[in-house]
């Protein structure tokens, strides 16, 4: 965490690694007499016109702004002729795409692209409430060339409490490639599932998603000019119990890729999915830590080769003791491709 100013600040000579992150040159400059009876944050905001006063007001707050060698107070008037110095502070926002340690599993890499197999918890993408600590930032610390890649070379995502393989691109050649893959719908993913109730032996979910209407947190079926196509396969590969409750272990293949597909196509089918926060039955939500939800097989073409490619990752210990739970034994066949 960076440091905040002191009197001896400015004469400060080196600097640490977060420093250099998050610091911008120091703004120096002394008070009219005319603005003598006004508050510091107005003053500042006046001269950074480039900066909203409630940024101002938090620099203020956690010791950004000095007057005259000290720490500046909240909503404290000015005399005049005071010598003012702002240490301006990158928002997170500005400091999301920073390298950063973040351990994830990789499956397989080459020079033009890495697969991963990403563990539940872990946030693709920096974004509010998440803007640091995220797989790009793990991403842009082991592979550093990441950063000349929009996104770092991610293509697709997972939910965060979603497990499972997702491919990054490492070209901007090969992250082209797999985007019209993408949209062709040519990529092959399957996820296996544990949801309540007993789903039926198979079925195709063909339901428009978009933004809930009213909770914009969440997505749902929306049969408007918003919902967009969304196409989800599943079959049962096994039934249980858990807490009392009848579940169904299936294995979804994805034709689309809209924000929440599975959990909104299953929910809306009937069966929420165990664990699920948003689209679950609300007094179950303990039952278990996150969406019970895996992406265990990834097929594709190779962008520079043109040769099939297909990666395949065993459920997550959480998931297999889930199943367990629920009476149901992990069988090698639930891993055998539903594609033709």
């Amino acid at each position: 965490m960076t440091e905040k100013p002191d009197s001896s600040y400015i004469n400060r000579t080196e600097t640490d690694e977060a420093e250099i992150l998050t610091e911008q040159e120091p703004v120096r400059f002394v008070l009219s007499l005319e603005e003598g009876g006004k508050r510091l944050d107005k003053i500042v905001a006046g001269r950074l016109e480039q900066y909203s006063r409630s940024r101002i007001q938090r620099w203020i707050e956690k010791g950004y702004v000095t007057v005259n060698g000290k720490p500046a107070q909240a909503k404290q008037t000015m005399v005049g002729d005071e010598e003012i110095v702002v240490f301006p502070q990158l928002a997170e926002e500005e400091l999301a795409f920073a390298p950063e340690p973040v351990e994830f599993p990789v499956v397989f890499e080459d020079d033009d692209m890495v697969v991963v197999n990403k563990p539940a918890g872990l946030v693709v993408h920096p974004a509010a409430g998440n803007w640091s600590k995220t797989l790009l930032n793990g991403l842009l610390f082991r592979y550093p060339q990441s950063v000349s890649v929009p996104r770092a070379g991610i293509v697709h995502r997972l939910d965060k409490e979603t497990s499972g393989l997702m491919v990054v691109a490492r070209t901007l050649e090969a992250q082209t490639h797999l985007v019209r893959q993408l949209q062709a719908r040519t990529v092959r993913r399957e996820y296996l599932a544990l949801v309540w109730g007993e789903a039926p032996e198979s079925g195709t979910i063909d339901q428009p998603v978009g933004r809930h209407p009213r909770d914009r947190i969440k997505m749902a079926v929306l049969q408007t000019a918003s919902g967009k196509p969304a196409i989800t396969h599943y079959r049962r590969l096994e039934t249980g119990v858990c807490h009392g409750s009848p579940v169904s272990l299936i294995k979804c293949r994805l034709e689309t890729g809209r924000t929440h597909q599975i959990r909104v196509h299953m929910q809306f089918a009937g069966h929420p999915l165990v664990g699920d926060p948003l689209y679950g039955k609300s007094h179950l939500a303990s039952v278990f830590h996150r969406q019970a939800l895996h992406a265990f097989r990834l097929g594709l073409v190779h962008p520079s080769s043109g040769r099939p490619c297909e990666w395949m990752a065993l459920l997550p210990d959480d998931m297999r003791n889930l199943l367990n739970q629920s009476m149901i034994s992990e069988r090698e066949q639930w891993y055998e491709s539903d594609y033709s």
